[in-house]
């Protein structure tokens, strides 16, 4: 499952991982693990991959390495932006070494595009970084949902990843100082689909004027389905106003 992307901020996927486990409250509403059920099927691409449980489908824990789309990114010649892995986590404990470093190689052979990678794994991030040869044109993120959560900044930080970007998406609380010391990016985002949390305006712009602050590219995504269902009663919402940045080239 690779091919073009209505995702924001990139402009195609690329798998050659699938599957997951959720690891914290972000993956609540997880929409790969959505998306992934409904191919779960016999014979379908994420055949074992998810379960259906009683408060709907969830990753089954396993996970599968897509050896035959490893170079796919070779066979696309026109330059693009890469989001690598969205129907899983490159550094999900699963995936071996030896196989994210195989990755990784495809992505410095290919090196006319911007390849994307997200994970929420920071601690195994920090742990194989000094094995992996960074390239330039990786950029590496962690998703942060809450300041619980932002500990994986500070692994991103200390990784040896070249570019570095967060994803704070969904966010569902408050970060009133987020240390963009050697963050080259923000992405800020609400939840979307069925049961969507609510994001407040002050969460977003308290962000949003930290990075201006410190001259860090921020690029407001979505409100989305909770704003469109629950629309504020006092507090003005100008999207135009918080969308102030545009992503590092």
């Amino acid at each position: 499952m690779s091919g073009n992307s209505t995702i924001e901020w990139t402009e195609k996927v690329w798998n050659p991982v699938r599957g997951c486990s959720r690891v914290s409250p972000g993956c609540e509403h997880c929409y790969a693990e959505r998306l992934a059920h409904r191919f779960s099927k016999k014979g379908l691409p994420f055949e074992g991959l998810t379960k259906k449980t009683s408060k709907g489908p969830r990753w089954s824990g396993k996970i599968k390495l897509v050896t035959n789309d490893l170079k796919k990114p070779l066979s696309w010649k026109k330059p693009q932006y890469i989001f690598v892995n969205s129907m899983s986590d490159l550094f999900h404990e699963k995936v071996p070494l030896e196989y994210i470093l195989e990755v990784f190689s495809v992505m410095r052979q290919a090196h006319w595009h911007v390849f994307q990678i997200l994970t929420k794994r920071s601690e195994r991030l920090l742990e194989l970084s000094p094995k992996i040869d960074w390239p330039p044109n990786v950029w590496m993120g962690v998703s942060v949902e809450n300041k619980k959560h932002t500990f994986r900044i500070d692994d991103l930080r200390i990784s040896n990843a070249q570019i570095k970007f967060l994803s704070v998406e969904p966010l569902l609380g408050e970060i009133n100082h987020i240390k963009l010391k050697g963050i080259d990016w923000v992405i800020v985002g609400g939840e979307s689909g069925i049961g969507a949390r609510p994001m407040e305006t002050d969460w977003v712009r308290k962000v949003r004027d930290q990075c201006v602050s410190e001259k860090v590219p921020f690029f407001f995504k979505q409100w989305r389905d909770f704003l469109l269902r629950n629309p504020p009663k006092s507090v003005a919402v100008d999207l135009d106003e918080l969308d102030c940045g545009v992503p590092i080239m």
